[in-house]
């Protein structure tokens, strides 16, 4: 049993059936990729993990609890967080205010009964931030307001605020969609120690091949709603489900 699983997970919108059967097992404390070309079903099948969708049939599992239904906060609590195709950052906001956000919100609102302790200081929070900032590369540009950073940058800043909430399961969607080759490489090379340093598991939906293969443990790949394989990073190079997937070829 994976720390995230799906159970013949069905989805319509009207005639169109957007996913068809999908199965899916992502184990603890690895990099599972999600790919296949546009249309595929890859941001509907993520926007069920989070709660967002719920599908006409099937089961969402994480840590043997369903996701289907439940509010942002709610799946925050539960220990997961997104990151979103586009940063999801506020720009009027220096780095440090954009990081304290999420802390804040842990201590006073919705999120309290999470890990962090309720009776944490503003200093205690601040710490907190500027040693995550510290990890992320990011902490001499603390003061900086967030509107005037590069894509990479951005991106880097909206992890470090999924990160500080300490979660066990990180989802990111195309998360270097946009980017230059040396901000995508900078974004490969932060996930990889983000991999070593920590007890996270991340899925990862991504059109870059480049990234999947650099940082996937385990690959599964869709077409037209339906799962056609997974395996490892190596057996899926090749494989004539995905070359006939992606290119048209005849497996």
């Amino acid at each position: 049993m994976g720390i995230l699983e799906v159970k013949d997970v069905n989805k319509r919108f009207g005639g169109l059936k957007a996913l068809s059967e999908v199965n899916l097992s992502v184990a603890e404390n690895t990099v599972h990729a999600i790919i296949g070309p546009n249309g595929a079903g890859k941001s509907t099948l993520l926007n069920c993990l989070v709660g967002k969708l719920i599908p006409d049939t099937g089961s969402v599992m994480f840590d043997g609890q369903s996701v289907l239904g439940r509010k942002p906060f709610e799946i925050n609590q539960m220990g997961i967080s997104r990151v979103f195709q586009t940063p999801e950052i506020f720009g009027d906001l220096t780095v440090m205010e954009n990081m304290m956000i999420p802390l804040f919100a842990r201590r006073d609102g919705a999120y309290r009964l999470h890990a962090f302790r309720s009776v944490e200081s503003e200093a205690e929070l601040r710490s907190r931030a500027e040693a995550m900032l510290e990890d992320v590369k990011m902490l001499d540009k603390r003061h900086m307001h967030s509107a005037s950073m590069s894509r990479g940058d951005k991106r880097r800043l909206e992890m470090a605020m999924c990160l500080v909430q300490e979660p066990r399961l990180l989802l990111l969607d195309e998360p270097t969609a946009g980017m230059a080759r040396a901000d995508t490489n900078n974004t490969i090379d932060l996930l990889k120690e983000i991999k070593e340093k920590r007890d996270i598991t991340m899925a990862i939906i991504e059109h870059d091949m480049h990234v999947v293969f650099s940082l996937a443990d385990r690959i599964t790949v869709l077409a037209q709603g339906t799962p056609l394989v997974e395996d490892s990073p190596e057996n899926i190079k090749g494989h004539p489900k995905v070359r006939e997937a992606y290119l048209g070829e005849a497996a």
